[in-house]
C-alpha cells in the first residue's frame, strides 16, 4: 500500500500554538521511563505523579485531561506545555501519527487546525518512514 506522502514528504514547523494539546478528548499515553521523567522534571515521585496527573484507559496509563479536554501539563494562559523538556515521545511525534498519515483529508482536517502543518521544515518520506517505526507510533 501506498500513502499520500510517499511521494513528496509533507512540511510542518510547530508554532507552538497549544492546540494539538487539548480542545478534544484523547489519550496521552506514556511509557513507564516518560513516567519517571515527567516525576522528576516536576520534583515529585511517580505515585504522587500518577495520583496527580495520570490515569488508566485501555489498561494503559494516560495523562490526564482537563474539564475542557486540555492536556493537564497545557498551561491556560500561555498555552505552553509545562513538561516540554521530558514531554512524551506520542507529544514529540505530533503530527506524524499513522492515524494522521492514512489519508490526505485527514491530515488536511488536523491542518485547519494547526497552523504549522502544510508549512514550514520539510520532511521526506524516509524521514516520516523512520518516525512511524518508533515503538510509540505503533501505539498511535
Amino acid at each position: 500500500m501506498h500513502y499520500w506522502w510517499e511521494r513528496d514528504g509533507v512540511r510542518f514547523e510547530c508554532t507552538a500554538c497549544g492546540r494539538c494539546c487539548g480542545g478534544e478528548p484523547g489519550s496521552i499515553w506514556v511509557t513507564p521511563e516518560e513516567r519517571f521523567r515527567i516525576a522528576r522534571e516536576l520534583g515529585i515521585d511517580e505515585t504522587a505523579l500518577g495520583r496527580e496527573y495520570l490515569t488508566r484507559r485501555e489498561g494503559r496509563c494516560s495523562i490526564k485531561e482537563m474539564e475542557n479536554y486540555d492536556c493537564i501539563f497545557l498551561e491556560r494562559n500561555s498555552r505552553r506545555c509545562k513538561i516540554y523538556k521530558v514531554r512524551p515521545l506520542q507529544c514529540r511525534l505530533f503530527p506524524f501519527w499513522p492515524s494522521m498519515l492514512r489519508d490526505k483529508k485527514i491530515w488536511n482536517y488536523y491542518a485547519d487546525y494547526c497552523p504549522g502543518m502544510n508549512s514550514g521544515k520539510y520532511y521526506s518520506p524516509e524521514i516520516i518512514k523512520k518516525f512511524l517505526n518508533l515503538p510509540a507510533a505503533e501505539l498511535l
